[in-house]
């Protein structure tokens, strides 16, 4: 049986530490946590606010997951780490709620943080399975 395989993709965001942007298993693709950066130029100053920094993140998954031949309907399991909690909790939800059908949502696990690498307001990680 192969060993897992480290993902480094072009056109996905620069990483922010020593880290793949994926690793993959047995089907299994674990996806490393995402910040708010631009891709196409990562000295960009990050988006105001949870919203702009939350699209900002899933979009950045997105491109991870498309680098790897897939997509948001193959998302098992979503970590979501917010430095202002109570403040961005709803906000958050709103948008993220926005990249899934209501009837296929992964399941999810949201924890309050001190600080986020580059001064993040929010960092989403997947863990996804190949059909």
């Amino acid at each position: 049986m192969p060993g897992p395989i480290f993902h480094m993709l072009a056109g996905a965001p620069a990483p922010v530490a020593p880290y793949s942007h994926a690793v993959e298993t047995d089907g299994w693709v674990l996806v490393t946590g995402q910040l708010p950066t631009d891709p196409d130029d990562d000295a960009t100053p990050l988006p105001d606010g949870i919203e702009a920094q939350t699209h900002k993140t899933m979009d950045n998954l997105r491109r991870v997951l498309a680098g790897l031949g897939l997509g948001f309907e193959h998302v098992l399991q979503a970590r979501v780490f917010l430095t202002h909690f109570e403040r961005d909790y709803a906000a958050m939800n709103a948008v993220y709620a926005s990249y899934f059908p209501a009837d296929r949502r992964p399941a999810r696990t949201c924890i309050g943080v001190t600080a986020l690498a580059r001064g993040g307001l929010v960092e989403i990680d997947f863990v996804a399975r190949r059909p």
